[in-house]
């Protein structure tokens, strides 16, 4: 069974280390191409590249998905089931009618919910219990595949982007092979999506990772659990944009208005919402290291209590 492998974060490489582990034969990876560094000459790998290339992997990072020379060396290999899990881009029809067999994508979502870019950002943002993954047949429409097969995976109350991605990522990984297999052999059913019931969701920019303290507490730490590890939270302060990097509800919060810092202390910066209290623990100013609430109390306490 020769697999194409069609993916870039780490959520997408831990499956294709999967797929090799199984013992499938991938003849092709496709990935995003290299971006270089803002400073000196070395260029960033996608994980998906890196771990290609730790397998040994013959690896394509086209530019342009509908370029004639990379359309050449697609078809030219022969590929039985394309597999898709998190690329970054939309495949042009072409690419769907490469494999023999099947296209499938994986989608880390219960589809008809969510789809698009983000699903995983947007269940924490929602405050969702349970989320999953969706492998789909695919088509030319976004994320409207015939479903293959779905499977549910509780949030929880801990859970952020990273650990969530994680989770979600092994639980692919452990079932991707049985998804091949049944299609192989014919023994597998498809379920259309229920396109009245579908939701969407849009890709994360950095300036979504913005906390406004006229939040309530709940809705910011979900965003701020959302955007764990990119874009990540912060605050604009002073004109001095803060990351946040811990933070938890107080609930018997003494009063204030809306983004005023009621408290500072070794313990954590207190700041006002909507409805109760935010507690900073960790904390980051630009160019520097990620400190504690007390060493923020120890070098910074002139810069927050005074006006």
């Amino acid at each position: 069974m020769n697999i194409a492998f069609v993916g870039s974060p780490q959520i997408s490489a831990k499956i294709l280390e999967e797929l090799h582990k199984d013992g499938f034969n991938i003849p092709l990876v496709i990935s995003q191409p290299d971006k270089r560094k803002k400073r000196g000459q070395s260029v960033d790998l996608s994980e998906v590249s890196t771990m290609a290339r730790n397998l040994g992997l013959n690896t394509l990072k086209p530019l342009d998905l509908n370029d004639s020379a990379f359309r050449k060396k697609v078809e030219a290999i022969d590929i039985d089931f394309l597999v898709v899990s998190a690329y970054g881009k939309i495949l042009p029809g072409w690419m769907l009618n490469v494999a023999h067999k099947m296209c499938i994508n994986i989608h880390y979502s219960l589809l008809p919910k969510y789809r698009g870019a983000s699903p995983i950002q947007t269940s924490l943002i929602n405050g969702d219990s349970e989320t999953g993954i969706s492998f789909i047949k695919m088509n030319e429409k976004m994320d409207e595949g015939d479903l293959i097969k779905t499977l549910v995976l509780d949030i929880k109350k801990t859970d952020d982007k990273i650990s969530l991605e994680n989770r979600l990522s092994t639980l692919a990984a452990n079932n991707i092979a049985g998804v091949l297999n049944s299609v192989n052999i014919n023994s597998f059913n498809l379920n259309k999506q229920n396109h009245k019931d579908a939701s969407y969701c849009i890709k994360v920019n950095k300036s979504d990772g913005r906390i406004d303290f006229g939040d309530s507490s709940n809705n910011i730490i979900n965003k701020f659990r959302a955007y764990k590890g990119w874009p990540d939270s912060y605050f604009l302060y002073k004109d001095t944009v803060i990351k946040i990097h811990e933070m938890h509800e107080l609930k018997d919060a003494e009063s204030g208005i809306s983004g005023e810092i009621i408290n500072f202390d070794s313990n954590g910066i207190v700041v006002k919402t909507s409805d109760t209290a935010i507690v900073i623990t960790h904390l980051q100013f630009p160019n520097k290291k990620i400190i504690s609430a007390q060493d923020a109390n120890n070098s910074y306490s002139d810069f927050f209590l005074k006006s």
